[in-house]
Order: structure tokens, then C-alpha cells, then sequence
């Protein structure tokens, strides 16, 4: 599989405007850590952008969309269409996220990796089609080395037209029925968790549903006898086009210097994966919210990441990450604009 690019080196994060950002936020008119996790965010980002001043103004928020042969299964409330129609419903402007990076003025594009049916020519939707959804899983393994390493460079791919757009910023969406069972599956692997405790209601499904659902898992994983040691074919076997998308995306994004701020249980899923193929992109992620998925928080703690919000979303498409950007810029903000002690002539604790 060509994915060598895969493991080469991130780029570092500048030690000398961290330590000056700390610095700044030990001398703002507050007492130390008033602004808690608002501090945390500016130094961060102050670190990944070698910058006195971070900034987040230039968003870029790619959606990937693609099926999944395991809808076969019945492990969805929806049908397989609804990929390809919201699809069309992004292009429109009328999905959440489509409506969010109108008022976030991001750039949004939308990248199809693998709709079940062809979806004509539609605007800043770029037809990058690998097949008509992955295998199901259940069955066989969900893709080929070929298909992986095509869905892994077109991630890379939309991070190097955010950078080469000057963005600040870096946000990945994903569009696929039935893509929180094969999330579901490839958490179940790289933690080695049972899959009753990372199954979910997806789209919207019942107890007995979510019952189904684990067993369906548990039961590709017996078949596929997967190893948390392989993360690459973890996602080959029981992943997705548009998580793999995701994966590609965000190992690029650290490789190429730019922060990414992750969504909910899906995104975070293909950042464990991207995490256990190269541990340095770890550094370059934020995390925008705890999703409402139960499977959600596992996956957090094994990337030792606090969200920024909590609002019980379950959505997908980027959204919760684009909910948490005003709180990026906020933070900066008020890193960049507040006065120091000296500067406010105020008196300093003693």
C-alpha cells in the first residue's frame, strides 16, 4: 500500500511561544487560571501556530461522504439513500454544517468518497468517488489495501488545499449511514472494548436496535480476528471511506503544522486511528464537544482529551466542532486583547 507518507515526522510545536503565552497569561488583569480551559486553548494554539497572537479567523471544514456495505445488516434507522440526498442538502446550503460555516465564514467543502449512487456535478462538491460504499464488513473485509490508501490521500489531500488557503484552522465532517457502526467497530478493536459498550443509537435507533447493532459488530470482529497493534488494517477491514478520509486528514494537518479541532465519536474514532498510526499528530488536535453517543467518552479518554462543549449533539457533519470555533476565537481573543497588570496599572496579587 503506498502509505508511507503515513508515519513521517509532524511538525513540532514551538516551545518558545508556549512558554511565552504562559507567561502573558500569568500577568493579564485575572487572577491565575480565572479563564480556565479559555487559557489552555490560547497556549495551545499560541504553541501550534509559533505565534505571539494566536488566531483561528480561517476556518476549513471538509465533509467527507461515502456508504457502508454493513447498512446491509439493518444496522441504520435511516436508508442508504440519505447519503447521497445530504449530499445534495450540503450543496444547498441546508445542512446544520452548511449553515454553521455561513456563519463561521469557513470555507466548506464537501467530498464524496463513496455514495452508493452517482451524484451529479454539484457546487463545492467534489466527486471523488472510490466505489459504491465499502464491502459490508460483515461479510468480508470493508475495502481493499488500494481503496484505503486512495480514501487516506484524499484526506491529505483537503488539508493541503486548507493550508495552501491560508487556513488557521482545520475541521473534518463525515456523512455516511451506518457509519457509527463501523466507528463502533474499529473503537471495539483499537481498545479491545466489548462492542455492547461502545454501540449507539446512531441515526436514531432503539434498545433492541442497538442490541443488534453490537452483535453485528462483535460478531465481524470474531471474523475479522483484528489486532489494536495494526490500526491500518483495523480501518481496511471493518472502517469506512470517509473515516479513512478523516484519518488521512488529520495526520497531514500535524504533518503539516496546521490545528485541527475534531467533532464528535466518529471524527474522534479516525483520530484514535490516525493517533495510533503516527503519536505526534496527538499534539496537533483539539477536540470541539462530547457527543451524546455513549461510545463517545472511551474514546476521549484514551486520547486523554477535553472537549470544549457539551450540549448533547449527536449530529455529525463537523458540527459540534463548528459550534466550539467561537470559543477558539474567544479564547484568543482574550488573550491577545486583555491588558496586562502593568499596562491597566492595576496592583498584582500579592
Amino acid at each position: 500500500m503506498e502509505s508511507n507518507w503515513l508515519t513521517q515526522p509532524c511538525a513540532a510545536l514551538n516551545e518558545s511561544s508556549r512558554d511565552a503565552a504562559l507567561a502573558r497569561q500569568g500577568q493579564l488583569t485575572k487572577p491565575p487560571g480565572a479563564l480556565g480551559q479559555l487559557e489552555a486553548i490560547a497556549v495551545q494554539l499560541a504553541a501550534l501556530q509559533a505565534a505571539a497572537q494566536p488566531q483561528v479567523e480561517r476556518v476549513h471544514i471538509s465533509v467527507f461522504a461515502a456508504d457502508h456495505g454493513v447498512a446491509a445488516e439493518g444496522v441504520s434507522a435511516f436508508p442508504q439513500a440519505v447519503t447521497a440526498e445530504m449530499v445534495r442538502n450540503f450543496a444547498r446550503g441546508g445542512a446544520a454544517i452548511s449553515v454553521m460555516a455561513k456563519q463561521l465564514n469557513a470555507t466548506l467543502e464537501v467530498i464524496n468518497l463513496g455514495t452508493v449512487s452517482v451524484v451529479e456535478p454539484l457546487a463545492n462538491v467534489r466527486d471523488e468517488r472510490i466505489n459504491a460504499g465499502t464491502a459490508n464488513f460483515a461479510q468480508g473485509p470493508a475495502m481493499t489495501e488500494a481503496q484505503l490508501a486512495q480514501a487516506l490521500q484524499a484526506g491529505r489531500a483537503a488539508v493541503l488545499r486548507a493550508k495552501q488557503n491560508g487556513a488557521h484552522l482545520f475541521i473534518g465532517g463525515e456523512m455516511g449511514i451506518a457509519n457509527t457502526t463501523a466507528a463502533s467497530a474499529i473503537a471495539c478493536a483499537l481498545l479491545q472494548t466489548a462492542p455492547a459498550l461502545l454501540a449507539g443509537p446512531g441515526t436514531g435507533l432503539d434498545s433492541n436496535g442497538v442490541a443488534h447493532k453490537a452483535r453485528v459488530i462483535e460478531q465481524a470482529l470474531a471474523k475479522h480476528q483484528l489486532t489494536q497493534s495494526d490500526p491500518l488494517s483495523v480501518l481496511r477491514h471493518v472502517g469506512g471511506f470517509e473515516i479513512a478520509g478523516l484519518c488521512g486528514a488529520y495526520i497531514a494537518a500535524a504533518q503539516q503544522g496546521l490545528p485541527v479541532l475534531v467533532d464528535g465519536f466518529i471524527s474522534t474514532v479516525a483520530a484514535l486511528a490516525a493517533v495510533r498510526i503516527n503519536p505526534d499528530v496527538r499534539n496537533w488536535l483539539l477536540f470541539g464537544h462530547t457527543s451524546a453517543e455513549p461510545g463517545h467518552q472511551r474514546v476521549l479518554a484514551a486520547l486523554d482529551a477535553q472537549p470544549v462543549l457539551q450540549l448533547g449533539m449527536r449530529l455529525g457533519e463537523g458540527s459540534g466542532a463548528a459550534m466550539a470555533v467561537h470559543i477558539l476565537q474567544l479564547a484568543c481573543a482574550l488573550h491577545n486583547g486583555m491588558a496586562t497588570f502593568a499596562e491597566a496599572g492595576v496592583s498584582e496579587k500579592d
